[in-house]
């Protein structure tokens, strides 16, 4: 067992090999994976939300996982969502005499795991809603500036429906006291965090974009607007499924949706090594390993992590 830690958690920005590595670590240390990615809950996202289940697969052994393909794009999956799932995933790991592998980046759903916050939870209002459907994006914008201060809350205001959902918020927090959602998780893991040189990281980021491309990343996202998704909700999802999303509906070229495509992923995975290191700077210890090419090099090394921090 591990020393004053209940889990492992390996984190790093996207295209860093999470999934690879923590795949082969729960075959080696008898784990199961919970997933901390906010698309990958979605059961309509395959290639976009890079699910690589053949990667779940170690020896001709299939890595059980939680928090892949347990939403529909249909509804909107919040954070409060997220952690329930966690935790009955958590404790259906634990119970069973497993080690609990937390893998991702997405850094609210870290923050909400390891910090034992009380989140805010506040209802959708269906009636506001159809209101504010009939409203152009500049209205939107109108209605949330009536508020106040809407920079100190960070809203994405470039996505019609996180607009929605901002004027919903601030209308609720204007006549009510929303009611607290704990996370009584207490989980304390033993995190490793992958981590490699910005030149290495966005080579790795190109490539793999190139091949998701040739897999059918494209022909993925226009199987969504054929099957009835909207523009909206597939721009909601951001990156991949938004700038294909415009491109299919002939907004932008292929060369300006694969130029603004790929400057969009390197910024996201600046942004998740910036949370990163605010988690750092807030007393999170992370054992960083550096990683190349050679695999068995980053497994050798996350392995000798555990080891010094078994019994």
């Amino acid at each position: 067992m591990l020393i004053n830690y209940n889990s492992l958690l390996i984190l790093g920005a996207t295209a860093s090999g999470k999934t690879k590595l923590a795949a082969h670590l729960a075959n080696d240390f008898n784990g199961e994976i919970i997933s901390a990615d906010s698309r990958q809950v979605y059961t309509q996202l395959i290639l976009g939300a890079g699910k690589d289940y053949d990667e779940y697969i170690i020896e001709g052994k299939q890595i059980k996982h939680h928090l892949i393909d347990v939403a529909s794009i249909d509804k909107t999956f919040y954070l409060k969502d997220f952690v329930t799932l966690a935790k009955d995933a958590f404790s259906e790991i634990d119970s069973n005499k497993k080690l609990p592998i937390i893998c991702g980046g997405t850094g609210l759903y870290l923050d909400a795991l390891l910090k034992n916050l009380e989140r805010i939870f506040i209802p959708e209002n269906d009636a506001l809603r159809l209101l504010l459907q009939e409203k152009s994006n500049e209205e939107l914008l109108l209605c949330l500036k009536q508020f106040g201060n809407i920079h100190a809350y960070n809203f994405d205001v470039n996505s019609r429906k996180r607009l929605i959902r901002a004027i919903e918020i601030l209308k609720f927090n204007s006549t009510n006291i929303p009611s607290k959602l704990e996370n009584n998780l207490h989980i304390k893991p033993l995190i490793i965090g992958l981590q490699s040189d910005v030149n290495n990281r966005r080579e790795k980021i190109s490539i793999r974009l190139e091949q998701r491309l040739k897999r059918g990343l494209i022909e993925e996202v226009e199987n969504l607007l054929l099957i009835g998704y909207t523009k909206e909700q597939l721009v909601f999802l951001g990156l991949e499924y938004k700038f294909i999303t415009h491109y299919l509906l002939g907004e932008k070229t292929y060369d300006e949706m694969y130029k603004q495509l790929e400057t969009a992923i390197h910024q996201f995975a600046k942004r998740q090594a910036t949370w990163f290191r605010k988690m750092e700077r807030e007393g999170f210890k992370i054992n960083w390993i550096d990683v190349g090419d050679d695999f068995e090099n980053t497994l050798n090394t996350a392995t000798q992590i555990i080891h010094n921090q078994i019994n």
